[in-house]
């Protein structure tokens, strides 16, 4: 049997354990109340169900791109690719006007700006929910088109470093001994 760990020790526990999770980098990208876009690295996404589509993204609660998210109503998740550490980190750490150093693109249907350079997917969301978690908000997203790009492979993060996932995108190869049939 083991001690309780002390909430220092727990916490240090946690990160350490998460550190060692591999995860996807998405960047979450809206427009505020004057059209300006906002946007922000998150590796805190998954999706919740398939009826109707809905994905979770938690974002930093004194974030201006959640400020934004939650007044737009609407959001995009931008699924980097390989080549993308240096706009995480530039999603992650920058301030000022991050977009100004990306390409990027938005349409009547977009829910956020598309980093098209840059992501293998796009998700176009609008909020069905959110839910204070912490110094956080978990923000649920009712998935309202897709763009994906099949000839991309997605960005990898763990033990604070990119990686690059080791094959293409594209249908899963059958498990040893099965058929399509």
């Amino acid at each position: 049997m083991t001690d309780a760990m002390t909430e220092p020790d727990l916490a240090d526990g946690f990160r350490s354990m998460m550190r060692g999770f591999p995860t996807g980098v998405a960047v979450v990208t809206t427009t505020d109340d004057d059209g300006r876009p906002r946007g922000m690295t998150c590796s805190s996404l998954c999706a919740v169900t398939m009826a109707p589509p809905t994905l979770l993204v938690c974002l930093r609660a004194a974030s201006p791109t959640l400020a934004a998210v939650q007044r737009h109503g609407a959001f995009a998740v931008n699924l980097l690719d390989d080549a993308a550490g240096p706009v995480a980190e530039l999603f992650a750490f920058t301030a000022g006007e991050r977009f100004d150093r990306v390409e990027w693109r938005s349409d009547e249907w977009a829910a956020g700006p598309h980093l098209h350079r840059d992501t293998h997917a796009v998700a176009d969301c609008r909020i069905s929910r959110t839910v204070p978690a912490g110094g956080h908000v978990v923000v649920l997203g009712e998935v309202t088109r897709i763009t994906t790009r099949t000839d991309r492979t997605p960005l990898v993060y763990a033990d604070r470093s990119y990686r690059r996932w080791p094959v293409p995108l594209g249908p899963a190869p059958l498990p040893r001994g099965s058929s399509a049939t």
